[in-house]
């Protein structure tokens, strides 16, 4: 036997299998002892022993602790044939335990791989010596990957699977986003700047708070970059999807008003008892406030930890003053005490039927009987109110719906009028449901503007924005 070619192999295996030589030794010692109880046909473990030095590569075979002199090509087929299948599988067991204690140190790190191919809708991405998957719910929604490209995701878990190790990655969890901060941003890596909370929607948007224990550094600035060099590079690399970088504060009203931005907070009321937190913005911010499905103050509820509810002036002050009307109904229910119940948040009546009569026991300090009934009367008010609501969300969505379809029939042609001949007092009038249309005239032919069906001004501009002939906003 070439104990030094046995070596060198042994050497090599260690190398590119990340396998501890020693482990390896021991393998081919079992490997030996197995083909010796073929060869001699006996069923006894401890029989055969093998020693083979882990420098030289000197094999010594003993049975009954007498030597044993053989050699591999003493041994037949059958017993050669089990010394093959002991390694093999003694080599396999030892990598698949090699790996899953590195990717198991591993987890909550970014890797890059290669992607391989879909299976079922899962991505197999080539890391290292191993194969990877990514679910299709790790997976960034619309994101596909071709054979050959480069893909780099967050270690997310790894099983035992018995015959296999199987690696879990993705694309998809918080926690990518904040070890890209941590490559691309120095001063997150080394803790100066600290990640406090972080909300997620994978492959739509991501909002951050952040902040710094180094009064000189500032947080949102070194998180950006020079011109936002630190951030495009993140932005980048999850394919577009936005990120919003907040200042923290230890209060949460700043807090949250940093969360809801670009939005402009007129006004923020908290709620301890409901862990809600309503905010008054203008008209004009409602929409900004809200954002695409909501989207910006899910993530901004989600980021601060309170139920945020976005509110205009107008319907602030109209839940305050049915608040204000019911509660006058009893005895000693005065502006003074409805005012401190607005301090604490506390802004409508659905607020004072969830908080229950013993808040307002303690907060208002009347008696038992007095909240109880104070309860009842918000609960009969909350009814009524959510009917009415129910019923102008109901005419609202019919109105917008009949204007829609007013405005396609007239987009489309309809009636016989052709797109270019329809003005916007004529589409006024269809959306307003005039009852007669005036026909398109020849240009030879005269009419009085008396005849004209009287069109509000707001109304015009509004059917002139649905033809495309408003102004830019």
């Amino acid at each position: 036997m070439n104990t030094q070619e046995m070596m060198r192999i042994l050497d090599s295996i260690a190398r590119d299998r990340k396998i501890d030589k020693s482990l390896l030794i021991a393998d081919l010692e079992t490997a030996m002892v197995s083909a010796c109880r073929k060869f001699f046909s006996t069923l006894d473990t401890e029989e055969f022993e093998c020693m083979v030095d882990p420098i030289t590569g000197e094999m010594t075979l003993t049975r009954h602790g007498e030597p044993l002199e053989m050699e591999m090509s003493d041994f037949g087929r059958i017993a050669a044939q089990t010394f093959k299948q002991v390694m093999i599988q003694r080599f396999r067991d030892d990598e698949r335990s090699s790996l899953m204690d590195e990717y198991t140190k591993r987890v909550g790190t970014i890797v890059t791989g290669t992607a391989q191919r879909y299976d079922r809708g899962a991505l197999i991405v080539q890391i290292d010596r191993a194969e990877a998957v990514m679910l299709r719910s790790e997976q960034l929604p619309g994101e596909q990957f071709m054979a050959g490209d480069r893909v780099r995701a967050m270690v997310l878990d790894v099983k035992d699977m018995g015959s296999q190790v199987k690696i879990y990655l993705s694309r998809a969890h918080p926690d990518l986003i904040v070890r890209l901060f941590e490559v691309e941003v120095p001063e997150v890596a080394e803790r100066i700047i600290e990640i406090k909370a972080m909300a997620r929607e994978a492959g739509f948007r991501t909002k951050i708070a952040v902040s710094s224990i180094d009064s000189k550094v500032d947080a949102v600035g070194a998180c950006v970059g020079l011109r936002g060099s630190r951030i495009k590079n993140i932005v980048d690399e999850l394919n577009g999807e936005k990120i919003d970088i907040v200042r923290w504060n230890e209060s949460s009203q700043i807090l949250i008003q940093n969360a809801l931005k670009p939005a402009e907070v007129h006004e923020i009321s908290l709620c301890f008892e409901l862990g809600r937190a309503t905010v008054v913005v203008r008209d004009d911010q409602l929409s900004l406030a809200i954002g695409k499905r909501g989207q910006n103050v899910r993530l901004a509820a989600r980021l601060t930890g309170w139920d945020v509810d976005i509110l205009t002036p107008e319907e602030f002050n109209k839940g305050l003053e049915i608040m204000s009307e019911t509660l006058k109904q009893l005895e000693g229910i005065t502006d003074e005490k409805v005012d401190r119940l607005a301090t604490l948040g506390m802004i409508s009546v659905f607020d004072l039927e969830e908080v229950g009569a013993e808040v307002l026991m303690t907060e208002l300090e009347i008696s038992e009987e007095q909240s109880v009934e104070a309860i009842e009367l918000c609960s009969v008010k909350a009814k009524e109110v959510a009917e009415i609501q129910k019923v102008e969300k109901a005419e609202s969505e019919q109105r917008r719906a009949e204007e829609r379809a007013a405005a396609e029939l007239l987009l489309s042609g309809g009636g016989g009028l052709p797109e270019e001949d329809v003005d916007p007092e004529t589409a006024a009038a269809a959306i307003l449901g005039a009852s007669s249309v005036p026909a398109p005239q020849a240009p030879d032919q005269t009419e009085s503007k008396d005849e004209t069906p009287s069109v509000d001004a707001s109304d015009e501009a509004r059917a002139a924005d649905i033809l495309g002939g408003g102004s830019d906003t």
